[in-house]
């Protein structure tokens, strides 16, 4: 297998667009070299970079926060598993609060969400007159998670 590929093969290979590696790659999140025709040329560590950015993504942290993380790599040789797993411990509680956030999502969809509607029956007796905007602006109970306030149970 060759050590250097081209960026149709990281392409292909990541399923990120080569237009997104040129674009990661102007804001220092990955390297290429330059062949002598001045075509970019990635190592194939590239790959497992590309792979942390798209799924760091996933989770929600933004390419700044990305690219913080990545600085956290040595410089100088491919990250190995120790370099990785130390990066992505930092994640677990991000994780966590995004897992918690789309099961509220998935539970609750066709109930109240505190969003201050009322256009559902179970809004009136879940947000009786629109309690929740006393806990600030959007869909309140996907927002902050189950009421503590007891007039509305948490699904388990």
């Amino acid at each position: 297998m060759p050590t250097l590929l081209t960026i149709s093969e990281v392409s292909r290979r990541s399923g990120v667009a080569a237009s997104a590696l040129r674009f990661y790659e102007e804001r220092g999140l990955i390297k290429s070299e330059r062949a002598g025709s001045g075509h970019r040329r990635y190592p194939r560590a590239v790959l497992r970079r590309i792979s942390f950015i798209v799924f760091a993504q996933r989770v929600g942290m933004t390419l700044d926060e990305v690219s913080e993380e990545l600085a956290k790599l040595p410089e100088g040789r491919v990250p190995e598993g120790a370099d990785w797993a130390a990066l992505s411990g930092s994640w677990t509680s991000r994780i966590d609060e995004r897992i918690a956030l789309l099961t509220r999502l998935r539970e609750n969809l066709t109930g109240c969400i505190g969003c201050g509607c009322l256009s559902l029956e179970r809004c009136r007796l879940a947000n009786p007159g629109d309690r929740a905007a006393q806990l600030g602006p959007g869909p309140r109970y996907w927002v902050d998670g189950p009421r503590r306030s007891g007039s509305r149970r948490a699904k388990k």
